[in-house]
């Protein structure tokens, strides 16, 4: 089944794009977030948002009196090194969490996910986590193949 036929079935969604949205409270210390610590600049910038493309995807910064709880991932990027990435994001300032629980630790900001949840990675996925400026918690992930 092609993307024109689930569109004329009815369904839109399985044809739809993902497009991320975070929200920030403070959306100028956003942009210097996003531009000095991931070395992203947005592709439009309206009043209320900053646009960003990254790999064929979007996300959107959004200016929002709330705020996330910062408790789950609510973006990740797949890369593929992610040492690499780690290492570059680390010498920029990012600073990467770092957890030690039962099944789930990190080492140097990575962790080893064997089966946690389905992955791209035949073997499973290596993955980081670290919070922008806004406390949103963003990650990153290498499918091991």
């Amino acid at each position: 089944m092609d993307g024109h036929r689930d569109a004329e079935d009815g369904n839109a969604l399985a044809v739809a794009r993902v497009a991320t949205r975070l929200p920030a409270q403070d959306l100028d210390r956003a942009r210097r977030f996003y531009s000095e610590k991931l070395g992203l600049e947005p592709a439009d910038e309206r009043p209320g948002g900053l646009l960003y493309r990254c790999g064929g995807a979007e996300f959107v910064l959004f200016r929002s009196t709330g705020a996330s709880p910062g408790t789950f991932t609510q973006m990740a990027l797949e890369v593929g090194d992610i040492d690499a990435a780690v290492a570059e994001l680390k010498r920029r300032g990012v600073v990467f969490e770092e957890v030690d629980v039962p099944g789930f630790r990190t080492e140097g900001g990575i962790a080893e996910i064997e089966g946690n949840y389905p992955s791209k990675g035949a073997r499973g996925e290596r993955g980081a986590w670290f919070r922008d400026s806004e406390g949103n918690l963003l990650g990153i992930g290498e499918p091991v193949v």
